[in-house]
């Protein structure tokens, strides 16, 4: 096998194949509608355009349901809940969705013109659901037309008219909303919540009736509950997820208590930072049965709860080897997207009765990697406020191998969120480094969603604080293990983990280099440019503004660049909405007035996060040149 250094190795995976295996299924949720399997595909190609698929499994081949549209809505700026589909009492299969950059919603079906169900423009429509049967749609409306942040709302729409007031109001008065479900005998159930709150903090669960005439509040959270994802069972008694355990749990509600139905430790759901459908299934019969999955140490599990009032609730796990999964859609049947440590994702269906699991379609495979994917090590180390958890990616080939007692150049990855989660599932843009002799370390620092609302609150008031000591702390628990080369540590983020990276490269002398992806600089100008969803997040994250500016300062690393002794790459769209581009034209312009070196790329037309081929392509190559440079290897073509 040839000898070669770490981060030369030649790879099968390019920057343009990056680019074109992001294209296929996105990474959200599946639908089983009838007979037939909807999912959503991006193509980065296309300017990272969304479509809806349709297949019957194992029988036809996908067919585009919206081929002349962009399906995607900005509710919140992260949207959530852009489609749905049903099907009515004659059998007829309909699907409504958001179409972009109109924001207008629209509806197509078997037999039926695509045609506008809403209007767009200031109107915004997410956390779509359907009855179908009563020709109704329920959505959560976000409403730009006057000054000031917009207005949202929960709305019922007539799915046979134009409805050109964007649909009659159900809910009004709190500051956001989430996941209206309809029972069958008219009650509207769904999630509000207030300012400073974020929905993974204090949520409220609301039942009404369709004719709005009164509101009977079934969950009165104050500051010790998240509770969220709604949904009925056919006999009229409510299901959802809460943390009062601990752990996102099921608890159910019979029209006059609520009732916890196990208490497991794990979280049966992950933050909600979009208003998506739930995510578990309500599977038909006498006895109260849920489709669900659940995190263990990080792994997915999937499986049936079943509780009988008189015995409890038991959890039956499905022989699976998914390490990720994604179900929604009630039924005996449900889609899932299922992620796995060697392979990539897939949408399969899942039949809870039988226990079995169907594939119906796959995401574009790199089967150039063959047998030698990275697969991810879990790994725990004690970081200042307990343990730590993260992912290991071994530099891995087929083809290559390191001279004797070379140690790797290793990149730490910070997810975004804060409240995000790193998942062990196979992803293209891992292997791209790996299968070149970089090792990734994923990190699960505090604050991560997966492990409990007590590792969640790790964060509260301790952001830029306890994130960066985990991430430098993993980089360190490598090095110190013979696993990494202290002196060749990089870390990379985007968003809110980029702004983690940036106050790792300011505050800890860890890394040698570090990657910001539409990275937070100045925490003060984020609390005061955001947007509505997140305009108060930063009172629990950091402290209350402009109470405590003097912290929003202390934290900020555009204020501490005597800190900074390596290079940055900083990769910014210009129409981002979330963190503004004068953040990172701010932090570059600091860094070189500090003369330190720094090197800024901008893509016109992106927003938070990249979708578009050739903003894919320039970031895998531009981050592979600037670690080459300052890791002192050469990369590969």
């Amino acid at each position: 096998m040839p000898v070669a250094p770490f981060g030369s190795w030649v790879s099968p995976i390019s920057p343009e194949s990056l680019a074109s295996t992001s294209e296929g299924i996105d990474h959200s949720r599946g639908l089983v509608v009838g007979d037939r399997v909807y999912w959503t595909r991006a193509d980065p190609s296309q300017d990272g355009r969304t479509t809806i698929l349709r297949a019957r499994p194992h029988t036809s081949a996908p067919v585009d349901v919206t081929p002349s549209s962009y399906v995607r809505t900005t509710i919140n700026e992260y949207g959530g809940g852009a489609w749905t589909a049903g099907v009515t009492p004659d059998g007829d299969e309909v699907v409504v969705y958001s179409a972009w950059p109109g924001n207008e919603l629209r509806v197509c079906g078997d037999g039926l013109p695509d045609r506008e169900l809403a209007p767009g423009g200031d109107l915004r429509y997410g956390s779509l659901f359907l009855d179908a049967a009563r020709r109704l749609v329920l959505a959560v409306r976000e409403d730009h037309r006057a000054a000031g942040e917009p207005v949202n709302t929960i709305v019922a729409l007539d799915l046979d008219t134009a409805n050109p007031d964007g649909g009659r109001v159900l809910a009004s008065g709190a500051d956001f909303y989430a996941n209206p479900v309809l029972s069958a005998d008219g009650r509207v159930a769904f999630v509000s919540w207030d300012h400073p709150f974020m929905p993974w903090d204090s949520t409220c669960v609301w039942v009404t009736p369709l004719d709005a005439s009164q509101d009977v509040r079934l969950v009165s959270s104050g500051a010790a509950e998240s509770a969220v994802y709604p949904a009925w069972t056919d006999d009229g008694t409510l299901v959802y997820l809460s943390d009062l355990s601990g752990f996102w749990n099921f608890r159910a509600w019979d029209g006059q208590r609520s009732t916890a139905l196990h208490e497991h430790p794990f979280d049966f759901c992950g933050a909600p930072w979009t208003p998506e459908p739930a995510p578990y299934a309500v599977i038909p019969g006498a006895q109260l049965r849920l489709g669900c999955s659940w995190l263990e140490d990080g792994f997915a599990r999937v499986g049936v709860l079943t509780y009988e009032p008189s015995m409890g609730a038991t959890l039956e796990k499905l022989d699976t080897p998914a390490v990720e999964a994604t179900i929604a859609g009630p039924g005996a049947q449900s889609a899932a997207l299922f992620g796995y440590a060697d392979r990539p994702v897939e949408i399969v269906v899942i039949d809870w009765l039988a226990g079995s699991v169907t594939t119906v379609a796959t995401n574009g495979a790199v089967d150039e990697l063959g047998a030698c994917p990275s697969i991810a090590q879990p790994f725990t180390f004690e970081g200042p406020c307990g343990p730590v958890h993260a992912w290991y990616y071994p530099p891995t080939s087929c083809d290559f191998t390191a001279p004797e007692g070379e140690l790797p150049p290793v990149q730490v990855w910070s997810h975004g969120g804060p409240t995000g989660f790193a998942s062990p599932a196979f992803r293209v843009q891992t292997q791209f480094w790996t299968s070149r002799g970089i090792g990734i370390v994923d990190v699960n620092y505090s604050g991560s969603t997966g492990f409990g609302r007590a590792y969640r609150e790790r964060l509260k008031g301790n952001w830029g604080i306890a994130d960066v000591a985990d991430c430098a702390g993993a980089a360190r628990a490598l090095a110190d293990a013979g696993r990494a080369d202290p002196k060749r540590l990089s870390i990379r983020g985007g968003s809110a983990g980029g702004f983690t990276t940036l106050a790792a490269l300011v505050f800890t002398d860890v890394f040698a280099a570090g990657i910001s992806l539409y990275g937070i600089g100045d925490l003060e100008a984020l609390t005061t440019d955001t947007h509505k969803f997140e305009s108060h997040y930063l009172d629990g994250l950091v402290a209350p503004y402009p109470e405590r500016r003097d912290v929003y300062l202390a934290r900020s690393p555009r204020y501490h660049l005597d800190g900074l002794n390596c290079p940055m790459l900083i990769l910014q769209g210009l129409d981002d909405r979330v963190v503004l581009p004068e953040q990172a034209f701010a932090m570059a312009q600091a860094v070189q007035a500090k003369g330190l070196p720094v090197r800024l790329i901008t893509f016109p037309g992106e927003g938070h996060g990249f979708r578009k081929a050739s903003s894919i392509i320039e970031t895998a190559r531009a981050a592979l040149a600037f670690l080459g440079e300052v890791h002192g290897f050469t990369p590969a073509v």
